[in-house]
């Protein structure tokens, strides 16, 4: 019986705890907030953000953090992203060398345009840091609706381990080497999703959405190509995959802010109404800046930015898509490709 330490008890982490306990491991879920972790003993529910979904009576909820790490055989990073540094920070005390840590948060820090798995290198280089990512909403892996992901790892042999770990009848679980890629598409495809809301909010329908969506991951690809990544990431699960159901779902609350934004609510106000962390609100400025490093293209995150951060009008941000001068879809990526290059495994 693996031994799992699930650090965030927000929607996500709650899930995956569920799904670890039911897969007959020990999970322990910890959180910072002592009310927090009064209800789930109290209630074994997460009633602010997974009502419905009940957890096991045996199941351990802590604000001891060093209790949650030591002897665990696996960490469950699942804290927001802008809070991924400082929990990291305050795990590196009690965190054994080789120890496996699972990230499972999306975002690009802001002021150094790291990936969080960079970010919990950074902090605790003594761990062996992976991530999960892919198209799945907590509140349907809570209630156990058939769901396929992907598990990124520097080793095969740590990779493995975690898709037997994770994997069951209802949660399907690939393996890719091409963490970068799995962390570009996840934090990036969340700013997309707020472009998506906003031209609900707008009053748009499906061709506007299927435009996001198509050039959406194009600007993410083009980004990766740059950055060394595979391009067959971005057609993936954790490309296309996850954009599409960030897009497309009202579980989205980057849709969700969207919509409010485009309906004419500030940032502000649209992320209070969602009362999570809307991440790619966070992502979005370190976004178009990995744009202008590597100076790629990217019109769709440029114009969320001005949106969000320049009080551009939602209306005008979509005149200014498009008009813009005119192209052709795609160009030659295959001279920009990593195929055929070689992976770590």
């Amino acid at each position: 019986m693996a031994k799992i330490g699930v650090i965030g008890a927000g929607s996500w982490g709650t899930a995956l705890a569920l799904l670890l306990y039911k897969n007959g491991c020990e999970v322990s879920v910890w959180s910072a907030l002592k009310d927090e972790i009064d209800m789930l003993n109290r209630e074994h529910e997460q009633k602010d953000k997974l009502p419905g979904v009940k957890l096991p009576e045996d199941m351990i909820f802590t604000t001891n953090l060093k209790e949650a790490i030591e002897e665990k055989d696996v960490l469950i990073l699942a804290v927001p992203s802008p809070f991924t540094r400082s929990t990291a920070a305050q795990m590196a005390p009690y965190v054994s060398e080789g120890q496996k840590i699972v990230n499972v948060a999306k975002g690009i820090e802001e002021t150094t345009l790291m990936t969080l798995s960079e970010i919990i290198e950074e902090e605790i280089p003594k761990a062996d840091v992976s991530v999960l990512s892919g198209p799945s909403h907590a509140e349907e892996v809570g209630r156990g609706i058939p769901t396929t992901i992907v598990v990124g790892s520097k080793t095969r042999e740590t990779a493995e381990y975690l898709q037997n770990l994770f994997m069951n009848e209802v949660f399907r679980v690939y393996i890719s080497s091409d963490i970068l890629g799995i962390e570009l598409g996840a934090a990036l495809k969340n700013v997309v999703a707020l472009a998506a809301g906003i031209a609900d909010g707008l009053g748009y329908g499906d061709n506007t959405k299927a435009a996001l969506i198509t050039r959406g991951i194009a600007e993410i690809a083009r980004l990766g190509i740059h950055m060394g990544c595979r391009i067959e990431t971005f057609y993936g699960l954790t490309g296309i995959g996850d954009l599409i159901v960030t897009c497309a779902s009202m579980h989205s609350r980057n849709r969700r802010a969207g919509i409010l934004i485009g309906q004419g609510k500030t940032m502000k106000e649209a992320m209070d109404e969602v009362k999570m962390i809307v991440e790619g609100v966070y992502s979005a400025k370190a976004g178009y800046a990995l744009s202008q490093k590597y100076q790629v293209s990217m019109p769709i995150i440029e114009q969320v930015n001005k949106v969000l951060f320049e009080e551009a009008s939602a209306s005008e941000a979509v005149k200014e898509l498009m008009l813009r001068d005119k192209k052709a879809e795609n160009i030659d990526l295959r001279q920009l490709s990593q195929s055929d290059v070689e992976m770590p495994w």
